[in-house]
């Protein structure tokens, strides 16, 4: 028997994308890819104690591989630096095709979220570097 080296990771969201969300070419919008995407880092970010957080930046946001209608979509969210007043997210996307072959990897960004009173100013959130 083998042992694996696989890490099991945990989406913070998982979803199938209809029809309704493709482009003209029949493929997947990438603006639904993103939308979904800044809801995980969001659901990430809220993991570190303020109430309201907000989306500020997306850098380095990559589309490798297109998606499919009836793929199963997994957005993996990892904060990668907490500030006085931000958060900020990586996030990648993987596919399950519909026809159940493998996994792939079909985008990845680096989102950043600041805290904000109802105001909307920035306030501290007092994190801890991670």
């Amino acid at each position: 028997m083998s042992t694996s080296n696989v890490v099991q990771r945990d989406p913070a969201i998982r979803v199938m994308l209809l029809p309704k969300d493709t482009n003209g070419y029949g493929t997947i919008f990438g603006g639904a890819i993103l939308s979904h995407l800044d809801l995980a880092g969001a659901i990430e970010a809220g993991k570190h104690g303020a109430c309201r957080m907000v989306t500020v930046a997306m850098n380095r946001v990559a589309f490798i591989a297109p998606v499919f209608v009836g793929d199963v979509v997994s957005f993996y969210a990892e904060t990668t630096r907490v500030g006085n007043t931000s958060v900020t997210v990586f996030i990648e996307v993987e596919a399950g095709r519909a026809d159940g072959s493998d996994m792939i990897k079909v985008a990845e960004a680096e989102v950043v979220y600041v805290a904000v009173d109802e105001g909307g100013k920035p306030i501290s959130i007092g994190g801890v570097k991670v």
